[in-house]
């Protein structure tokens, strides 16, 4: 009999957990959710997100050793970089396109806007004091914060991954530096690491629909009232519009442009990581199943995925960043504050390098745009306007996030060479 796919798999799991949060919230079953359902969804995120960081770090190292030449580490380093600050750049302007075609700030009523800045503002404020924290530091200090002064510390943190990336990279230069007989036990021992993160990262994805139907069954019977969300509703479809430009229309047309390969053959294999993205609301959570779709089924090489998916989880937030446009755009619409270019060219600038400070995690992208708020002078209280649609509209900008990473790391792989047949692996195969 024939195995059911993953992606039909996580689908079904979704759907399940969809009616079953419908059901419990008409039955009143909230506490019971909360209680008994949500802790699977926690503990299978905590399960993926538990093998990022030690994936991130043996197939960084892997790939980087495997390089054999820092020349080449240079030359991918810097194709990565530019066409991920290209794409980021892309999202962010379709995201002022559809906003200010749209307006959807102009149909919020005082009434409305009085209503969410009340029942939102505890919430809006925790994030706004956590954006000012990061305002107060000098101009420099991201670039601090990249070189970690202790790897350990960095490593027990998931919202360090730029610092573990930077000495993951640093140890492999040094990999590569020394003599091939000196290196050679250093990567036997991480190949094999690498194969038993692999055969973990099998055995997670058994529990994915469990998990998928936990955290979809919470979701929706915590969901804010009908009455709320219709007022927030033309927002919701600016940003889903702009989304869904990014992930149908430019994320295949480059790969089809760039490639050869079909939008069939792109979503087919990259469709598990994208809904895994979408339930869990976090990149790096993500990130492991992301890496063995590409790899597995998309034909990249493991030198190249190995690279650049772990820097894409943490600098690339194509998704972020486009609601970041929309969503400051839409706030100062709603408090009748007209934009002028020099403000919405503020907003690209402001929006791209912002996206490269926020951490894979969920909601992080919410204390990013305070500062894209501040940049353009429309009050930061304003957040409060967006809180309500805020966690659907995360699901959605980390599946265009995690996309993103595998398109751009199809375009890389194939400008050096490194563009395959995928091995085709089933998810459920076990090897001997």
């Amino acid at each position: 009999m024939k195995k059911i796919a993953l992606h039909w798999k996580i689908l079904i799991g979704m759907a399940l957990g969809v009616l079953f949060g419908y059901l419990a919230s008409m039955l009143g079953w909230q506490n019971f959710v909360s209680d008994f359902i949500k802790p699977f969804g926690t503990i299978f995120i905590n399960l993926l997100k538990l093998i990022a960081v030690p994936l991130i770090i043996v197939s960084l190292i892997k790939g980087i050793s495997d390089l054999k030449d820092i020349s080449k580490l240079s030359k991918m380093g810097g194709q990565t970089i530019g066409i991920y600050l290209c794409t980021t750049l892309f999202a962010v302007v379709i995201g002022l396109l559809a906003v200010n075609l749209i307006g959807p700030g102009r149909s919020i009523s005082d009434k409305t806007r009085e209503g969410l800045l009340s029942e939102f503002a505890v919430k809006a404020q925790g994030k706004i004091d956590m954006a000012m924290d990061q305002k107060d530091d000098g101009p420099l200090q991201a670039l601090v914060d990249i070189v970690p002064s202790n790897i350990f510390s960095a490593i027990s943190d998931n919202g360090n991954m730029l610092q573990v990336i930077f000495f993951i990279i640093f140890f492999g230069i040094g990999l590569i530096l020394i003599a091939p007989e000196k290196s050679e036990p250093v990567k036997k021992f991480f190949d094999g690491l690498n194969e038993v993160i692999l055969k973990m990262i099998d055995l997670v994805m058994l529990a994915a629909p469990i998990g998928v139907f936990a955290l979809m069954a919470d979701l929706i019977v915590h969901a804010p009232s009908g009455e709320l969300i219709s007022a927030l509703l033309l927002y919701s479809m600016t940003v889903l519009i702009g989304l869904s430009i990014m992930i149908f229309l430019l994320y295949p047309l480059l790969i089809k442009t760039f490639t050869g390969k079909s939008y069939k053959f792109f979503f087919k294999g990259i469709s598990p990581a994208q809904l895994l993205a979408f339930s869990t609301s976090s990149s790096a959570a993500t990130l492991p199943v992301t890496m063995e779709r590409v790899t597995e089924h998309l034909g990249v090489d493991e030198e190249v995925s190995s690279f650049v998916l772990p820097i894409g989880a943490t600098v690339n937030m194509d998704g972020t960043s486009l609601y970041q446009a929309v969503a400051a755009v839409f706030i100062a619409q709603a408090f009748d504050i007209d934009l002028s270019i020099g403000d919405q060219l503020t907003i690209v600038a402001t929006a791209t390098l912002a996206s490269i400070g926020s951490a894979a995690v969920p909601s992080a992208g919410m204390v990013m745009l305070v500062i894209v708020l501040g940049a353009i002078g429309v009050p930061e209280a304003g957040l409060s306007l967006i809180f309500a649609v805020d966690r659907p509209l995360d699901m959605c900008r980390t599946t265009v996030n995690v996309t993103g990473d595998a398109t751009v790391s199809m375009l890389v792989a194939n400008n050096i060479g490194k563009l395959g047949e995928p091995k085709e692996k089933n998810w459920d195969d076990f090897k001997d």
